[in-house]
């Protein structure tokens, strides 16, 4: 039996599972935890959120649906938006939580 052979796969199993730690801490861990975060920062919307979208238009939010929602931008103005594009909730000066 050669023992120096095996030895050798070990070597490599323990490098290809190295490197497989490496990238699920490194990567696909925190692409999960962001995904999560921001699924919870979308359900938790509701009115009168400022927010931002991801195209960087600020507004209040005055309408929900599942799928839509409907910003104040302006007096007279209000635009309908995909829920996917609220990138961030914006706090409000004033009402920080402690």
């Amino acid at each position: 039996m050669n023992v120096g052979g095996s030895s050798a796969i070990l070597t490599q199993v323990l490098f290809f599972a190295a490197i497989f730690a490496i990238f699920y801490f490194l990567l696909i861990r925190p692409q999960q935890k962001q995904k999560r975060d921001r699924e919870t920062m979308l359900a938790a919307l509701k009115k009168g959120d400022r927010v931002v979208t991801t195209g960087g238009l600020h507004g209040t939010v005055t309408g929900l649906e599942e799928q839509k929602v409907v910003l104040r931008v302006s007096d007279q103005v209000k635009l309908e938006f995909d829920r996917a594009a609220i990138g961030r909730i914006v706090e409000v000066q004033g009402e920080r939580n402690a």
